[in-house]
């Protein structure tokens, strides 16, 4: 399956107005798009659920845009990260994409490989419904959040 004719459809989505913001994804200094793994591995139905928040999002633009429960700013150790949020199968699995906003001045976009704002998807877990992601999982997107940001230009995948 090819998932970046999908990805891509959200990118362009966000271009319908003036001030909406870019959707982008985080490559690894390996190559690898951790999101768009994630995404592909995940069912039909939660991929499209997922993709369409991220569009949703990006058209408010994320200032303006009311989560109703599927896109919500994260506390505590995870303050500064919003997450894209939906249950699927099996078993009301709960299926999760990490983000980071990207947003500055014309100066601090042009030095981020940035032409405009953007939501950067960094990575996606699920977990089983009624249950927790461990502060070892939060680590590990934090890890892969800081490695995004040191990045100037930001890794991209394509």
């Amino acid at each position: 399956m090819s998932l970046v004719p999908v990805v891509r459809q959200g990118a362009a989505l966000a271009s319908l107005r003036a001030d909406a913001w870019d959707i982008v994804y985080y490559q690894t200094r390996k190559g690898a798009a951790p999101a768009l793994d994630f995404l592909a591995e995940s069912p039909t139905k939660v991929r499209a659920t997922m993709i369409a928040v991220l569009d949703a999002v990006a058209e408010a633009p994320p200032p303006r845009f009311s989560g109703g429960g599927l896109w919500e700013a994260m506390h505590g150790i995870m303050t500064g990260y919003y997450e894209v949020r939906t249950q699927g199968q099996p078993n009301r699995t709960q299926y999760r994409l990490f983000c980071l906003l990207e947003n500055s001045d014309t100066k601090g976009l042009r030095r981020r490989g940035l032409a405009r704002p953007a939501i950067a998807v960094v990575t996606g877990m699920s977990k089983p419904w009624m249950t927790a992601f461990s502060q070892g999982d939060y680590a590990a997107v934090r890890v892969l959040g800081e490695d995004h940001r040191s990045a100037y230009p930001r890794r991209i995948a394509t």
